[in-house]
């Protein structure tokens, strides 16, 4: 069976009343319900108010304005003096700065430290290095392939589509380029997996959030601190190596910087792709016309990359924060204010996009903000994740051409990622 395309909903059925973008259950909602809020927001309260959600141990928040326009994204995006991150730009409270550096490295920074950081790490990504990733990308991707494909053939030809695809693949390049050995490579996934949950009780213990993610960062930066240790005695030929020898103006990364730089890989470089996969994944299997369109036709490996990033946005916002009084498109605001910036939202704009509720892979032009806006937080390894997910769905389409979708997808309950936990599937059927 092909699970069905759900059709758009209708704005003019959403009450804006009961749409609380801070509460996790509305998360849980179905994607066509929140895409139809969001027409509303956009076209009715463009920086609509919303109180910050109670977290244990915090204080109360001050709230925030949610940013579903593309030109009001854009435009904080490209005055990062005005909108600034270094208060935080992936939690909606106001969180320790200590805590909010370490979980948010490089795009929790403002300039001048922002752009000495990120010279630094991008100096480690060489042509070379580079070169090298993008060539194991694909012995990865047929690696994992198989190992889906002998587990059907092993079983009743049942598959998880998260777990025997879309999450090893990126979690492997990844540790591969940082030299994480393969003992390690479990507890990084299940850290990564709490570090992101947004506090989805299926993926944290004894219902503690704070105590889980807290304890989840530690141990990622145990990890890192150790391989740091061991790179500066033994270099090899990995990006850790590379990351603790690298100097820019005479500085270098500390440890702990190294430690919270390995967190924002998995975040930016893991679970954004992972679920990238995954629900694009879906998403052919929803339209199974785009499916075969795109299977026919290796020259929309591109165009169709490009549409899965928007259609998913699997980072779904980021915070930014009012340095100055100032006025925004007719809305007057004061330092201190918050922002957060739903990409999701922006990418569904009818304003830039097209019939925006179609999924359409050979979309073109698609100016997407699914790896960022304009201004200094585009995504760093965007190049990587392009490479990752053109290889992924050409070799999908080429050794999996049976896969079937063959129940609904459990989502994550989380504001912030938006990702899937389980997608049932099968190999053997016939497309």
């Amino acid at each position: 069976m092909t699970i069905a395309a759900v059709p758009p909903a209708d704005a003019g059925d959403v009450d804006l009343a009961t749409v609380d973008l801070s509460d996790r259950d509305w998360w849980t909602t179905p994607p066509e319900y929140r895409h139809a809020a969001f027409d509303r927001l956009r076209s009715e309260r463009p920086f609509a108010f919303f109180a910050e959600p109670d977290i244990p141990g915090f204080p109360p928040g001050p709230g925030y304005h949610a940013v579903t326009r593309y030109a009001d994204l854009e435009a904080i995006s490209s005055q990062p003096a005005v909108f600034c991150s270094g208060k935080g730009a992936v939690s909606m409270q106001d969180v320790p700065a200590d805590l909010n550096e370490f979980y948010g490295s490089l795009i929790s920074m403002d300039d001048p430290r922002h752009a000495k950081i990120r010279r630094i790490v991008s100096k480690t990504f060489t042509p070379r290095m580079l070169e090298r990733t993008l060539d194991s990308v694909r012995a990865v991707v047929d690696d994992v392939l198989v190992r889906a494909r002998a587990k059907a053939e092993a079983g009743d030809g049942s598959i998880d589509v998260v777990a025997d695809i879309a999450a090893p693949i990126p979690l492997r390049v990844i540790c591969d380029m940082m030299g994480v050995p393969e003992a390690d490579r479990a507890s990084v996934l299940a850290n990564s997996n709490v570090i992101l949950s947004g506090g989805d009780p299926e993926l944290i213990e004894n219902d503690d959030p704070l105590t889980a993610f807290l304890t989840a960062g530690m141990e990622m930066a145990a990890l890192m601190e150790r391989l740091a240790a061991e790179r500066l005695a033994e270099p090899r030929d990995d990006l850790t190596t590379a990351l603790v020898s690298t100097e820019v103006d005479g500085e270098r990364l500390s440890h702990q910087e190294i430690a919270s730089f390995f967190i924002l890989l998995l975040v930016a470089g893991n679970e954004t792709t992972r679920n990238a996969i995954s629900q694009g994944l879906l998403a052919l299997s929803q339209h199974p016309d785009e499916w075969a369109r795109w299977a026919a036709d290796p020259a929309l490996d591109r165009t169709g990359v490009e549409e899965v990033v928007r259609w998913v946005s699997p980072v779904t916002w980021m915070r930014r924060t009012a340095t100055q009084d100032g006025e925004l498109n007719g809305h007057r605001f004061a330092a201190g204010e918050k922002f957060l910036l739903f990409y999701a939202a922006a990418n569904r704009d009818p304003e830039v996009f097209a019939d925006p509720q179609r999924f359409d892979v050979g979309r073109d032009p698609n100016p997407h903000v699914g790896f960022g806006s304009k201004g200094p937080h585009f995504c760093l390894g965007a190049h990587l994740a392009r490479r990752e997910l053109q290889v992924t769905f050409r070799a999908v389409f080429d050794q999996l051409p049976d896969l079937e979708v063959t129940g609904p997808p459990h989502r994550l309950a989380s504001s912030f990622v938006n990702g899937l936990k389980r997608l049932p599937a099968r190999l053997g059927g016939d497309r």
